[in-house]
């Protein structure tokens, strides 16, 4: 970062359409994070582009279908996977050597896939109640599609899923060789296989009920806003809004990672979209190469934790507690929005350290103009929690959102979902309607869903061996064990489990897996089950930043020409503050006030003044810690100053009384220090 103030002394006019553009480069490289979460996609053209174009629509429209109607779950689950096999394997080649072409491997597995389900279906209850005595063709069937769902998985997510999960069957096997406090009583093939492939406890279990029901939805839904304009809109509305001031470049990357996160859920898909605008903006108000890319990686972090849609593990949160998805869009509200003041915060002191001169942002429209023609986006975003509040389930209140983003569209020609031509009469009524961004967007929904619903599948499996070996007992047990009983202890070793299992696998994975080996650890200690699910999630959520799967930083870095390992450090240093935050949930029962105490039912008998004391004394320690951190407040710190900060921050994030007293006196006694500076050195300078 440039540290010379002088040379940011005049403002300077930044013109958004006169923005050098980020190069071709470096968006392929940004891409290819992309398709390292997502997979590497193959491209068709002719036959095989329309034969998958019309496959995903019809996977979309059954599933919009589903959500309206009744769909036995015996039947929805199993055919969910069918679909996102049939097209994994048509869409992700089995290396990079035969991409952009269907071999007949492809094609055997792709049909393999479809007969296993189809079977399955077909046997109805008898083939259910033989789970525990499953015949030959019942444990073939069933060995091949655990077999196809690790291959999905490493099409899709890379090989260390189908390694995790291939370790976990192996446990299942080998139990009575293992030693204590490990050992089990062992399951033979025939028996694994009735439950990952002849009960809804194995393959078909929470995680693809989750999938099926809501997660496809929200990527429909997603996928609705993004063909509509909407993502534009929420970028062209946060430039319009936040320029101006010293901090309109980074505030803008804030807000508009927020609005554009919401729809996504994404944050490596948010970082690459919001970084190929607003980099070169962040470059000309000085902002160094790894400093921009770390917070462009922040805002696409918060992602995944931003109402309405959150990310995908978040659906999984409302089935395991078998809660609504309302209470956990409840829970995360006042976390999101205090890990949005940590970024607002670094921004500001990001301004007065380097010095940076205020930049009027000259945006295509006016906010006025923007609002006023777009304002239906605001609408559609919106919709979700307003179904929710008027009592539909998450899943009609999804659906309906997309009816309402469909029709809304429509209001105006530029950003329609149906060509205005139909209603003309203009040209050839169904070639109109097949280039109508509709399709598009009923296309990329089914697209969107299949690497998550790869590895649910595949978690799946690692769920119904913990299930069927008491591997989550036995895990709470050596953690509790290991920390000698101590809440604060076994709050680490959990945190510390979570982030190494989020090192190597995807939020989803992560948040299943430590959902059923670590949780139990917590909540045997006392700590409600809400508080110990919200606690795992906020820690899954950092596998987004830690090497070795640090992808929205590593996109970043390949946006802006920085070096990847120090965007993540960059990254690190925006989003440190609100990762304390999780502890509050855990450590004390006033802490469970940033959950809003975990539901609109509990939420009405609550303490308010307790949850304000907490919610402000949380924001108290975030903008304490940032301050330490960074090294700055109102100007640099001294290292009395700096230690004192980081102290008092820790001591504000731990909720009890003493702890925040001592956290508000260290504060003082710093930002006195901080005043008694700034006024000698006023005197001086006159």
């Amino acid at each position: 970062m440039n540290t010379k103030p002088e040379q940011h002394a005049l403002a300077e006019s930044i013109n958004i359409d006169e923005l050098e553009q980020v190069s071709e480069e470096s968006l392929a490289k940004a891409e290819s994070y992309i398709e390292e979460e997502e997979g590497a996609a193959n491209k068709f053209s002719g036959w095989r582009a329309v034969m998958i174009t019309v496959m995903c629509i019809g996977m979309s429209l059954f599933h919009l279908y589903a959500a309206y109607s009744i769909v036995p779950t015996q039947i929805m689950r199993p055919v969910h996977v069918a679909m996102v096999l049939f097209l994994c394997f048509l869409l992700f080649p089995i290396s990079s050597k035969f991409r952009h072409r269907i071999m007949w491997w492809d094609w055997i597995a792709a049909a393999l896939s479809v007969v296993i389900v189809l079977y399955m279906i077909q046997g109805g209850d008898d083939f259910s109640d033989r789970n525990t005595m499953p015949e030959g063709l019942d444990i073939f069937f069933g060995l091949c599609l655990i077999f196809l769902v690790m291959e999905a998985m490493r099409r899709t997510n890379g090989l260390v899923m189908p390694i995790i999960t291939s370790l976990f069957i192996l446990y299942a096997l080998v139990g009575p060789y293992l030693p204590a406090p490990w050992t089990h009583k062992g399951y033979d093939v025939g028996r694994l296989v009735g439950v990952m492939y002849m009960t809804l406890e194995g393959i078909f279990g929470v995680a693809i009920d989750v999938s099926s029901s809501l997660i496809i939805l929200f990527t429909i839904f997603g996928a609705f806003l993004q063909y509509s304009g909407a993502g534009k809109f929420y970028i062209d509305f946060s430039f319009s809004a936040m320029g101006g001031k010293a901090t309109g470049a980074g505030r803008t990357v804030v807000l508009s990672s927020f609005l554009l996160g919401g729809p996504s859920g994404s944050g490596v898909a948010t970082t690459v979209t919001l970084g190929a605008v607003a980099y070169p903006m962040l470059a000309k108000v000085g902002y160094e190469k790894n400093a921009a890319g770390g917070l462009l990686a922040a805002g696409g972090l918060g992602a995944i934790i931003s109402p309405p849609v959150l990310g995908a593990a978040a659906f999984l949160i409302a089935e395991f507690l078998n809660i609504s998805y309302l209470d956990v869009l409840l829970m995360a509200t006042i976390p999101t929005c205090l890990f949005y003041l940590a970024l607002f915060l670094m921004v500001e002191i990001d301004a007065r350290k380097y010095g940076f001169a205020d930049s009027i942002i000259e945006a295509s429209d006016s906010l006025w103009r923007l609002t006023c023609r777009y304002w239906y986006h605001f609408l559609s975003l919106i919709s979700i929690i307003f179904f929710m509040m008027w009592g539909y389930s998450p899943v009609l209140s999804v659906f309906w959102a997309t009816v309402v983003s469909f029709f809304t569209s429509m209001i105006r020609e530029d950003t329609s979902l149906i060509s205005y031509d139909l209603f003309r009469g203009i040209g050839n009524k169904w070639l109109a309607l097949w280039k109508s961004p509709l399709i598009k967007a009923l296309e990329g929904g089914s697209l969107g869903v299949l690497n998550v619903a790869a590895t649910c599948a595949g978690a799946g499996i690692i769920v119904g061996v913990v299930t069927l070996t008491g591997l989550g007992l036995k895990f709470s047990t050596i953690v509790i064990d290991y920390a000698d009983g101590s809440l604060l202890l076994t709050a680490i070793f959990t945190a510390l489990v979570v982030w190494i299992v989020g090192l190597a696998v995807p939020v989803t994975a992560s948040y299943i897996i430590c959902a059923v080996i670590a949780a139990p650890a917590l909540i045997k200690l006392g700590v409600p089950d809400f508080a110990a699910h919200m606690f795992i999630f906020y820690y899954a959520v950092l596998s987004e930043v830690s090497p070795p799967t640090a992808l929205s930083p590593f996109a970043a870095a390949a946006i802006t020409g920085g070096d990847p390992y120090k965007t993540t450090l960059q990254c690190w240093k925006y989003t440190v503050p609100a990762f304390l935050l999780p502890f509050m949930f855990v450590l004390d029962t006033n802490g469970q006030g940033l959950l809003l105490m975990g539901s609109t039912k509990a939420l009405a008998n609550a303490n308010w003044l307790s949850i304000a004391e907490v919610t402000v004394t949380a924001a108290l320690g975030i903008a304490a810690i940032a301050a330490g951190f960074q090294g700055w407040a109102w100007l640099k710190t001294t290292l009395l100053e700096r230690v004192l900060f980081v102290v008092s921050g820790f001591a504000l994030v731990y909720p009890s009384t003493s702890s925040d007293a001592v956290g508000v006196v260290f504060i003082c006694v710093a930002l006195i220090s901080q005043y008694l500076r700034a006024q000698k050195l006023k005197a001086a300078a006159i």
